[in-house]
């Protein structure tokens, strides 16, 4: 298994295929998204990825996914405090993301619930928020700075 790594734009055609093995949106990404992705690999084989969608000072953390055969490695939670260290920097200040299934993973890791009317403009404009993930998924947020309140 390699350490994270920055996806490359060859990767769009792997990342949607593990994306949509764990019934995650990745229809609206192209190759100059992955600009913001992490991956994981396994030799040639992608085994984990994550993105970061930027917006201003805040941006949406979108695609965090393992290879089902590799969960409860550690890989996911590595994977997020890398995205998480290159949102800081960014200068990222608000991380949010939605979620329909994980909502209690990112509870542990200092995530906060919103309700969806509380997500800024910039977060609402993105495709994942306006339409690709359903209503009923629950809205987070973590503030990446000391000091800082989402």
């Amino acid at each position: 298994m390699t350490a994270v790594q920055k996806a490359l734009p060859g990767d769009l055609p792997r990342v949607r295929e593990l994306l949509a093995l764990a019934h995650l949106p990745g229809d609206d990404l192209n190759a100059a998204m992955l600009e913001h992705f992490l991956v994981c690999r396994d030799g040639d084989t992608l085994v984990a990825v994550v993105g970061l969608e930027p917006r201003h000072d805040t941006a949406l953390l979108r695609s965090l996914v393992v290879r089902q055969d590799l969960l409860g490695r550690g890989i996911g939670a590595q994977l997020l405090g890398a995205a998480e260290a290159r949102a800081r920097e960014l200068q990222i200040a608000d991380l949010y993301l939605l979620t329909t299934t994980a909502a209690e993973y990112f509870d542990k890791r200092g995530y906060r619930r919103l309700d969806r009317d509380c997500a800024p403009a910039a977060i609402r404009a993105t495709s994942q928020f306006s339409a690709l993930c359903p209503a009923t998924a629950t809205l987070m947020v973590k503030a990446l700075h000391a000091g800082v309140a989402a």
